[in-house]
């Protein structure tokens, strides 16, 4: 088994920042892609920013030149640095991980969420 929990959410004005984190635990062998998902009311959640284990990172066009994914391979964590936040970034933020376990099972793990509000 393999879980992934999320931090960092707050209040921030616009023009602020924060940092996520993503800690994933359990059985595991490789972390193989890690994506951050947001999702604001009455809107589906969509994909911001995602890594690979070969450190290959894309975001999402809303996002890009603002939001940084990096990862700590030693503590399994995933971090999401949001600078310059906007109203529009206001959401709740999801951490999903494709992850091997020894064994070689692999699991698709979601966080519970974490809100971000950013105020005008």
């Amino acid at each position: 088994q393999v879980q992934v929990v999320e931090s960092g959410g707050g209040l921030v004005q616009a023009g602020g920042s924060l940092r996520l984190s993503c800690a994933a635990s359990g059985n595991i062998f490789r972390i193989n892609a890690v994506g951050w998902y947001r999702q604001a009311p009455g809107k589906q959640r969509d994909l911001v920013a995602r890594i690979t284990s070969a450190g290959s990172t894309n975001y999402a066009d809303s996002v890009r030149g603002r939001f940084t994914i990096s990862r700590d391979g030693a503590k399994n964590t995933v971090y999401l640095q949001m600078n310059s936040l906007k109203p529009e970034d206001t959401a709740v933020y999801y951490c999903n991980a494709d992850i091997t376990a020894w064994g070689f099972t692999t699991y698709d793990a979601w966080g519970q969420g974490t809100q971000v509000t950013v105020s005008s």
